[in-house]
């Protein structure tokens, strides 16, 4: 299992749903307002916002939301002028940290973020310093639901690059290039996806056995998730079920 999936598995298990909600509305109405205000309001012709607003609705985003962010990413008076950054680093024992993100403060996030890694042992680096270790892919996730051979076929006759079993749904890889065609294509094969992205996979894992060098990394990786202008955090580590019950986020 990726970081990124075993961080996810995490994050459902510990997670304080109520607190963690308004943050996460959050994240999907700046995704929203950037791709409005990149690709335009209408998501027929701006393939970024229309998976944008399925992920929205599929996180339970009320619609009045989606629409007012829409309108204010496209607005022309809109003065929330968001930037996609990308910081990289390492957590305790040297597990590879990417984190993406959206801002409108530069300097205020680099320092938050700064601050976190410093705080759990960690180290925030130079650009590209782990970037490298991971993989940027299409990823498009559909409910068990789905008859897996014949969603497989589809996706290598669509040029997919592989079709992963998670715990509790199927994903299908695609390079970045080949992403929209492959989604597009899906859903003119009746496969409609729970979720449309893109991901980072790690080339390699650290697996974690130390309960002080786990506690920091999973601390790291829940503050920075925590943080409103933080979209994503992807990280190359490997823990057990029973050293995770053991540490207390």
């Amino acid at each position: 299992m990726s970081g990124h999936s075993k961080w996810s598995t995490i994050k459902r298990k510990k997670a304080k749903v109520d607190s963690a909600r308004a943050a996460e509305f959050q994240k999907y109405s700046r995704e929203l307002i950037v791709a409005s205000r990149l690709g335009g309001s209408d998501p027929a012709g701006n393939f970024r916002l229309k998976t944008a607003i399925e992920r929205a609705k599929a996180a339970g985003l009320p619609n009045d939301n989606i629409k007012r962010a829409i309108e204010k990413g496209a607005g022309s008076s809109n003065n929330e002028n968001y930037e996609e950054i990308v910081y990289e680093g390492y957590a305790a024992g040297g597990v590879a940290v990417v984190v993406e993100a959206m801002t409108d403060n530069k300097n205020r996030t680099a320092g938050d973020i700064r601050s976190y890694f410093t705080k759990y042992n960690g180290n925030l680096g130079e650009t590209g310093c782990v970037g490298w270790m991971f993989d940027k892919r299409g990823s498009i996730t559909f409910d068990k639901d789905v008859n897996y051979e014949n969603l497989f076929e589809a996706a290598i006759n669509l040029n997919a690059e592989d079709i992963i079993e998670d715990e509790d749904c199927y994903k299908v890889l695609t390079s970045v290039a080949d992403f929209q065609s492959v989604v597009e294509g899906l859903e003119r094969e009746g496969f409609i996806s729970s979720n449309a992205e893109f991901t980072r996979i790690p080339q390699n894992m650290i697996e974690i056995t130390d309960e002080k060098i786990g506690a920091n990394v999973l601390k790291l990786l829940n503050k920075l998730e925590e943080h409103d202008d933080v979209q994503n955090v992807y990280a190359n580590f490997d823990i057990s079920d029973e050293l995770m019950e053991k540490i207390d986020i």
